[in-house]
């Protein structure tokens, strides 16, 4: 069963990558691999109530990702109907390329920070999107935004969700992540981000004409502002919301939808209905990529059944027993977060080393939040802001791979061997 398993896994994961040469959906592929993988289980297990309390558990992570990536998508588009963005494109006055992406670069990763990586990738590529006309330019810029947001959110206790598991887990605490992090992180971002400034040196930005709303109506000044605020607002406080109540991210993104949901209703409430529709939280969420939600859905779908087959668990141990030393296992630990998703990956490591072995703010599960968090930034679908990205501007997996992968992974090695540096130098 299992190597059959790792078969149907791998062929569902070729056809998402060559999505553009074989022309299938890779929502359609990552489907099919979610139901051959759950039906191959359930019938080798042969234990209904089992597989139905294991798919259970995974489809209750699955839906708290995709509602929480809906409700963004969601605030992200009604801000977008009231040209909300204008509020910062207006004040980004730089007409070079260069100067455009170091700015996007650092505004990324300190958001990633305070949002999540996934949350900032949706409203930086929005953006990108008002400021740049050229697709080639969107896409490399997409493409540094994946890795500024997910740099940004490793060293965040509520900035990428694997950090946020050994935040809850307890094997970091929120000041020493910070801390032994940070600098790694930045390093991770400013490489790569540095290579591509360079090489777009001398070029002018070629600014998108400014199209007067779906319809040729404008809203007013205090319409954009209200809703872009109010918009940035709801989203900055997730995480304040999530610390408060321990309730998961996406209930405080579904609540501030409705608060959202509620303003704009009550700001257009004396308009006809033809004036009013395309601003409408309604019709946003009928803007929402459910191509993209419905990849989601099958990706971690199918994810799920290696992890409850212990296959990455066993892979871990492995690993544990051939190479012994712990940063070389956690360095591919990282790099392999950018084929798997890092969540289970994280999760196996969690259950694999104890507590008592290996207690808080220990060198493995700082490193780990590290690696996890800027390994997923190598491959395009290895990261929640790298699916985001891929669905918001269409980025082909293998244009990823050619224009990204390396200067992401030049990044990773250059942000790791910072940690391993700081860590001799400190402890």
């Amino acid at each position: 069963m299992l190597t059959t398993l790792v078969a149907v896994f791998v062929i569902a994961y070729a056809a998402i990558a060559l999505e553009h040469p074989v022309k299938i959906n890779k929502s359609a592929s990552a489907l099919m691999g979610a139901g051959l993988l759950w039906t191959i289980y359930a019938l080798s297990l042969g234990d209904p109530h089992t597989v139905n309390e294991q798919l259970g558990h995974s489809l209750m992570g699955t839906a708290q990702i995709v509602f929480f990536l809906m409700g963004a998508m969601a605030i992200v588009e009604v801000v977008d109907a009231h040209n909300g963005f204008e509020v910062i494109t207006q004040r980004i006055r730089t007409t070079k390329l260069s100067s455009l992406m170091w700015l996007v670069g650092f505004v990324t990763f300190f958001l990633s920070a305070i949002l999540d990586n996934l949350t900032t990738t949706i409203v930086m590529i929005s953006l990108m999107r008002k400021l740049l006309a050229k697709r080639e330019d969107r896409l490399l810029f997409a493409g540094i935004i994946v890795i500024a947001a997910n740099s940004g959110g490793a060293w965040s206790p509520i900035g990428d969700v694997t950090t946020t598991m050994l935040w809850i887990g307890g094997q970091i605490t929120a000041l020493a992540i910070i801390k032994s992090v940070i600098l790694p992180s930045l390093v991770s971002m400013i490489v790569p981000l540095g290579i591509t400034a360079y090489g777009l040196r001398g070029r002018e930005v070629i600014a998108k004409e400014q199209i007067e709303g779906d319809h040729g109506l404008r809203t007013t000044e205090s319409e954009r502002n209200l809703m872009f605020f109010t918009g940035l607002g709801v989203l900055v406080a997730v995480p304040a919301f999530k610390t408060v109540t321990h309730l998961p991210p996406f209930m405080g993104v579904m609540f501030g939808l409705g608060i959202l949901w509620l303003v704009g209703d009550l700001v257009h409430r004396h308009k006809e209905d033809e004036a009013k529709h395309h601003l409408t939280l309604a019709h946003a969420l009928s803007k929402i990529d459910m191509s993209s939600l419905v990849f989601f859905i099958g990706i971690l779908l199918s994810v799920a059944t290696l992890e409850h087959t212990h296959i990455l668990t066993a892979l871990a141990q492995w690993l544990d027993q051939t190479i012994g030393r712990q940063d070389v296992i956690v360095m591919i630990i990282g790099i392999a977060s950018a084929i798997v998703d890092n969540v289970p990956l994280v999760a196996a490591s969690m259950g694999m080393y104890s507590l008592a072995q290996f207690p808080p703010d220990h060198f493995l599960w700082e490193f780990l939040a590290y690696c996890a968090g800027t390994g997923g930034s190598i491959l395009v679908i290895g990261s929640a802001a790298g699916v985001a990205a891929m669905g918001l501007e269409k980025i082909h997996f293998f244009w990823y791979v050619k224009k990204i992968s390396g200067l992401a992974l030049v990044g990773y090695f250059a942000g790791a061997g910072t940690y391993l540096v700081q860590y001799q130098l400190l402890h």
